[in-house]
């Protein structure tokens, strides 16, 4: 499985862009699909996350500000984000469970996308 991430960019405080993540394949099996961030010089976080039956978890942070959806048709996730803070500066990434035989379960990374947000 690959991720493709994309919609990254520059954006004043208070902007909005949406980041998508594509899948190689399709995504029904795909158990939790979530979007992480890594700021420079801190460790990756978890920003929010989607299960197959659309159950969603949000960090504190951006709650009210961003929604994470899933599109089974287009085989993506997709993360908007709203009223952006400087804070929010960092690379984004696509991260995927799927689904295998029994019990297996793999685990998937898309490369980053940059988020800048200036003030």
């Amino acid at each position: 499985v690959q991720l493709q991430a994309s919609g990254g960019g520059l954006v004043q405080s208070g902007g909005s862009l949406r980041l998508s993540c594509a899948a190689s394949r399709n995504i029904f099996s795909f158990n939790t699909m979530a979007w992480y961030r890594q700021a420079p010089g801190k460790v990756r976080e978890l920003v929010a996350s989607i299960t197959s039956g659309g159950d969603t978890n949000y960090a504190d942070s951006v709650k009210g500000r961003f929604s994470i959806s899933r599109d089974s048709a287009e085989n993506t996730a997709n993360l908007q984000m709203n009223s952006l803070k400087p804070q929010d500066t960092g690379a984004y990434y696509c991260h995927a469970v799927v689904q295998g035989k029994g019990w297996d379960r793999y685990t998937y990374w898309g490369q980053g996308t940059l988020v800048t947000v200036s003030s």
